[in-house]
This record gives structure tokens, sequence and C-alpha cells, in this order.
């Protein structure tokens, strides 16, 4: 990939001009893939991070600066991405882990192996989706920023209780939402 002038081409980009962004991907993508390729944790994703890099490329593109060589701060924002992909990884096994891990002070056992479940399917994100705003702020700050009860509580600005019921009813409903999608069959053992 050869260091040239990429300004004009990543300001007509930020503007949504589609010749540039095709430019900028047909002179990119080899040397793009090859990094993702080399430094993701499963090879198998390399497709999904290189269409990550080039998302973010579009909304970056503005916040690219001349005077800085263009390999180099794209090789940023691919090393980014790709830890942003392990990061994403590592979250739904802290996820399984933490479920696993708290059997014991866990009043809903059940919802959590179910949510666990999910977790391990990598269809958590999808049924999140789904939820209602207040639900998935609760399972956002506890499972992917790895947040207590009352810590959510003070984020929130809300009673401990309120926070509790949410993450129950936010579980109940996935719950609920698996169950639709995938009709009441057995899972790890759990018949949901």
């Amino acid at each position: 990939m050869k260091d040239i002038d990429w300004s004009p081409w990543l300001i007509r980009m930020s503007q949504g001009d589609e010749e540039a962004f095709r430019t900028v991907y047909e002179a990119t993508r080899n040397h793009a893939y090859g990094l993702i390729y080399y430094l993701s944790p499963r090879k198998q994703d390399a497709g999904d991070i290189m269409s990550e890099v080039y998302i973010e490329l579009l909304r970056s593109a503005d916040k690219y600066r001349p005077e800085q060589p263009f390999t180099a701060w794209f090789n940023g924002l691919i090393v980014r991405q790709v830890r942003n992909w392990k990061r994403k990884g590592w979250r739904l096994f802290r996820i399984e882990e933490k479920l696993r891990g708290s059997k014991a002070e866990s009043l809903d056992l059940e919802s959590e192996a179910r949510l666990s479940a999910v977790g391990d399917r990598m269809e958590l994100l999808p049924l999140l989706r789904t939820l209602p705003y207040k639900a998935k702020e609760i399972v956002v700050l506890r499972y992917y920023q790895d947040c207590s009860l009352e810590e959510i509580a003070g984020i929130l600005n809300i009673p401990l209780g309120t926070v509790k019921s949410r993450h129950h009813h936010a579980l109940k409903q996935l719950r609920r939402r698996y169950e639709e999608k995938h009709g009441g069959k057995e899972r790890n053992g759990y018949v949901y």
C-alpha cells in the first residue's frame, strides 16, 4: 500500500462519495485483510472484522490529518477494530463465566443460565436490541461493562430495588424472546 496523499479521497468519502470509498477500499483491502488475518484471534472472523474496519474508516475519515502517514493511521484503525472484536468475544465469555460463578448468589439462577445459553450462541446481541431501552441499559451495564447492581443504581441515579426489578424483568424478557425464537427446545440441559 503506497503512502500517497489520501486526504482528497478521505474528504470525499466523509461527504458520502461512493466512488471515493471504492477507490480507497480497492487500494487498501489486501493490506487490511492481511493485517486483520494475522491479528484476529479466530481466522474465520477476519471478514467480519474487515467490515468493521471499513465502517469505522467511513466514520473517522474526517479525523485523518495529512501530516501523518496514512498507512500508520490506517494500521492504528485496524488494530483498534481487532481489539474491539476481541473484547466483544471476551465479554460474551465473561458473561458465561460470571453466570456460572454466580450460581450461589443468584436468586434467579434459571433465568441467568438461560441468558448464558443465549450468550454462548452469540444470539444475545440481536435479542438485546429487542428490549426496551431501560431494560437494555441494565443488561449492557451489568454484563458488558461488568458493573454491580449497586454501581448501576449509582450510574442511573435510581434505587437499587428498581435496578434489581429491571434486571429480573430484562432477563425474563430475554428468556421469553429466546423461547419464541427456538420454540422451547432443550439447550445445554435446560428446557426452554
